[in-house]
């Protein structure tokens, strides 16, 4: 009876943060509020699958939810291809150099998203953006002035510059973390035996940091999936249809059309859709758990 007792003040911490927001969701999703029900008070009429069959429906929802997921996918490709880079390399510098490096990652991974943004803002600036500046350097003139969010493809490559450097940090200590469990005897026992380079990572490398790898890779698709912050701060909190993901079409819908039901249908379609994600993040965590 005692471990439940002591588990009891953070299920109802999470019952109260958690449940109960995503109760009220699902309940607004099947009804209609708008401006009116919220500042009079009165329930709001039931009105079913209306919110959803309008939502599966809308051509804009679908080209949101494709422009989320390739957004998604080209952020999570990415940060773990140059996580992975950087942690290898990290197994080859000196003592000095690898703190000095995880002092910078830690760094760069504590800085506020307000702060970062800034940086990058400032960097892609039109009229005094250092990376304007440089490429002039080297291509002409015509850069100076040029404004990267005029075409979203630009802005976004932008945007997930940003959330790149925001997620490498956490994917490169990971890494390292698991790369220091992979056993140097069976490292030296394949270099012995002729192996590559490539094929000791391969064949002896990868296997041990496999299990972390595919954990981090799920954080990161559920993390990439779900940005908010760091397109309403590079815009300006006015972002653009054109740079809608799910969570801010969610808010155009439920604050700026003043359609909250709707909004809500959309978040909770948002929530089913990384439901699997998160269900196949929970699977590898128990196989990794069993395997110790």
């Amino acid at each position: 009876m005692l471990p439940y007792l002591l588990i009891l003040p953070a299920i109802v911490a999470l019952a109260a943060v958690y449940a109960y927001p995503l109760v009220k969701t699902v309940i607004m999703s099947f009804q209609d509020m708008g401006r009116r029900e919220l500042w009079t008070g009165e329930s709001p009429p039931w009105v079913g699958f209306d919110q959803f069959t309008n939502i599966l429906g809308d051509a804009e929802f679908w080209h949101v939810t494709l422009r989320t997921v390739v957004f998604m996918a080209v952020c999570v490709v990415a940060t773990m291809a140059i996580g992975l880079l950087v942690s290898l390399l990290m197994m080859r510098l000196s003592t000095w150099v690898r703190l000095t490096l995880t002092t910078a990652l830690i760094a760069a991974w504590s800085m506020p998203l307000l702060v970062a943004s800034s940086i990058f803002r400032w960097l892609a600036d039109s009229d005094y953006g250092l990376v304007n500046t440089i490429i002039a350097k080297f291509a002409g003139d015509d850069w100076l002035g040029h404004n990267w969010f005029l075409d979203p493809l630009q802005g976004f490559a932008v945007i997930a510059a940003l959330v790149i450097w925001g997620a490498i940090p956490f994917v490169v200590i990971t890494l390292y973390a698991a790369l220091t469990q992979v056993p140097g005897e069976l490292t030296e026992a394949a270099q012995l035996d002729g192996a590559s380079a490539f094929g000791v990572f391969r064949f002896v490398t990868w296997p041990v940091i496999k299990p972390v790898f595919i954990m981090v890779t799920t954080l990161s698709v559920i993390w990439d999936f779900n940005v908010f912050g760091q397109i309403w701060l590079l815009r300006g909190n006015k972002p653009e249809p054109d740079y809608e993901t799910l969570g801010l079409y969610s808010f155009s819908k439920a604050f700026t059309s003043t359609s909250f039901s709707q909004g809500t249908a959309i978040a909770l379609v948002t929530v089913l859709m990384l439901s699997g994600v998160a269900v196949y993040y929970l699977r590898q965590l128990m196989k990794t758990g069993e395997v110790e």
